[in-house]
């Protein structure tokens, strides 16, 4: 690792500034090489605060069709501050039009990839069908332009043949706890991340309904669709909603848990991307039930983690949640097992080492 400590602007106009991978890895794995960070993101539109120890500016969000305000925002930041940087790491492919034409007047770019955001375009609502097939063309034309123009970062290794280059990957793994988690329990099924149709909402709503016999939490933020259904819910004593929570605090209520979910549906943006909520159940010692998209399969059989069900087939849900229930040896080796892959395989512990490595070599190119 260089000696020389750098400064890093680090932005985002479309995640929340609570992401895990920018938030809780990267901005940690940064400052404790010794780099001083500013963190451009969106606070104000989400309500959160900026992060000890870092320099934080608020941006617009970029949400649905509005988009530009957000985007021009992000060029006169990057114009102003890019200059005395020593790095600028991006983390949206709006901000490849932010930074058109900029390369050569500011610090290194380096656009770290962890969406397939062509293919994701099939989940965005508020895309008309006619436009999604040009978009995507659209969005592949930017990706070729921007590994031309600047330096890219991946998050997993199966992104690599949407581009023309080799590009180092840095996979989207978690900070896996040193101690072994305490074992799983016999009756609470969590869910954590963003809560949409997309991501299972509506399957882990009728799920709760039946099997009523366990306790069901869901963890995180919802779609305006799915949150008058989540809230009745609640009130009706079906499931826990706790909506946002911070990472730690999110995190914490993991361990003892019968099961972790993941009911995504068949999305291609999905079967290329691995479900980082599998590998943190994993990590803090619960078992976990999926869906097949192909990269979660893949987690679940080298893991021997935990089951996988079919898309959007409840039953085969609930009784792989009542198997587990009944059965203690079947939860605990699914526990135990999950833990020891992730933690030899899918660790941020070391993957942070290969990220700072990565983004110092940057600087220097």
């Amino acid at each position: 690792m260089t000696t020389t400590a750098l400064r890093i602007l680090v932005v985002t106009v479309v995640h929340d500034p609570e992401d895990a991978r920018i938030r809780y890895r990267q901005i940690p794995a940064l400052r404790e090489a010794g780099h001083a960070i500013t963190y451009a993101a969106p606070f104000h539109a989400f309500g959160r605060t900026v992060p000890t120890g870092v320099h934080g500016i608020d941006l617009p969000r970029a949400t649905g069709r509005r988009r530009l305000v957000a985007v021009r925002a992000a060029r006169r930041l990057i114009l102003k501050v890019g200059p005395s940087a020593d790095v600028i790491l991006l983390h949206d492919p709006d901000l490849l039009l932010a930074a058109a034409g900029l390369a050569k007047r500011v610090a290194p770019i380096v656009w770290d990839v962890h969406e397939d955001t062509a293919a994701a375009l099939s989940m965005r609502s508020w895309v008309p069908n006619l436009l999604r097939r040009p978009l995507a063309w659209a969005v592949r034309l930017a990706e070729r332009l921007a590994e031309r123009r600047f330096h890219l970062l991946l998050a997993e290794h199966s992104y690599r043949q949407r581009f023309r280059k080799a590009h180092p990957v840095v996979p989207n793994s978690v900070r896996v706890p040193a101690d072994r988690p305490e074992p799983p329990g016999p009756d609470r099924v969590v869910y954590l991340g963003k809560i949409s149709r997309a991501r299972g909402g509506e399957e882990m709503l009728a799920l709760a309904r039946a099997v009523p016999e366990l306790t069901f939490q869901l963890i995180g933020p919802a779609e305006a669709a799915l949150r008058p259904q989540l809230a009745a819910a609640h009130r009706a004593g079906e499931l826990e909603w706790f909506d946002f929570l911070p990472n730690e605090q999110a995190l914490a209520k993991l361990p003892g848990a019968l099961a972790g979910l993941a009911l995504l549906h068949d999305e291609p943006n999905y079967a290329r991307s691995l479900p980082t909520k599998l590998v943190e159940y994993l990590a803090h010692g619960v078992p976990v039930v999926s869906t097949p998209n192909q990269t979660a399969v893949d987690l679940v059989e080298r893991s021997g983690g935990g089951a996988v069900v079919p898309f959007g087939d409840v039953s085969a849900a609930a009784a792989a949640l009542r198997r587990l229930a009944a059965d203690e040896t079947r939860r605990r080796s699914r526990a135990t097992s999950g833990y020891d892959y992730v933690a030899a395989h899918v660790n941020w512990n070391r993957d942070g080492a290969e990220f700072v490595r990565v983004i110092e070599g940057f600087s220097r190119s």
